[in-house]
Order: C-alpha cells, then structure tokens, then sequence
C-alpha cells in the first residue's frame, strides 16, 4: 500500500517529482531491484559519511538492492515526505523520509537529473 504526504512549494517540478518517487516506493514494495537501478543515473554517486561510492554501471545498484531486500523484511506500506530543498535547470535537490509501516526509518537527499525519460538520481546522501 503506498500513501503519499507531500510537503514542497508548488513548482513546476512538483508533481514529476512525486510521480518519481512514487515509482520509486512501488518498486520498493516490489522487491524490483532492476526498476529501482533504472533509477539511478550512470555515473551516478552515493555519499555516505567517510565514504563516497562511485556507481558507474547499473548492474551495481541492481545487486545493491537485491543483496539488501533483509532490511524491508516485513515492509507492505510505505509513506513519503518530500520537502524540495532547491531546483536548477535540469536538477531538483529532494529531502525525502522514508516511513515504512508507520516508523519512520530512512531520510535522504536525493539529487535528481532530468534524462531522456524522466529524472534519474544522480546524488545520493542520507540525513540525520
């Protein structure tokens, strides 16, 4: 079950990227590690603290996801606030929090590119 919250101006970006989002928690509940990789843009970055990880094939994030579907054992719902922190040409930077069957458990920065097609991520930063 996927129950939208939405908390962002309104732009013209808006609803691209809650409709990004929305494909993004459907192929959560999914368990799609191949959508979720069509995500993300190659050359793409994921920025933890004390390590930057490159990812330059998608074939990387796919076997992320598919070697992590452990952590959502359980997860059947999923609620996402989306706060846009800022837009440039071609880019929206997103504060999104990741509530899974009413606990709330993942906040990230997400950096979105616009590609053929739609936006894809391009950075990847998680939150306190």
């Amino acid at each position: 079950m996927l129950m939208p919250s939405y908390n962002a101006g309104m732009t013209e970006a808006t609803d691209y990227v809650d409709r990004f989002f929305d494909r993004y928690a459907a192929a959560l509940l999914a368990r799609d590690a191949s959508v979720i990789a069509g995500m993300y843009a190659v050359p793409s970055l994921i920025l933890f603290p004390g390590q930057s990880i490159p990812v330059s094939d998608a074939a990387q994030t796919e076997a992320f996801f598919a070697s992590s579907w452990g952590q959502y054992e359980g997860v059947n719902s999923v609620q996402k606030r989306i706060d846009i922190m800022a837009e440039a040409p071609g880019m929206v930077w997103a504060d999104v929090t990741w509530t899974y069957n009413g606990e709330t458990r993942e906040r990230f920065c997400f950096q979105l590119v616009e590609k053929a097609g739609g936006y894809q991520i391009a950075v990847l930063t998680p939150m306190a």
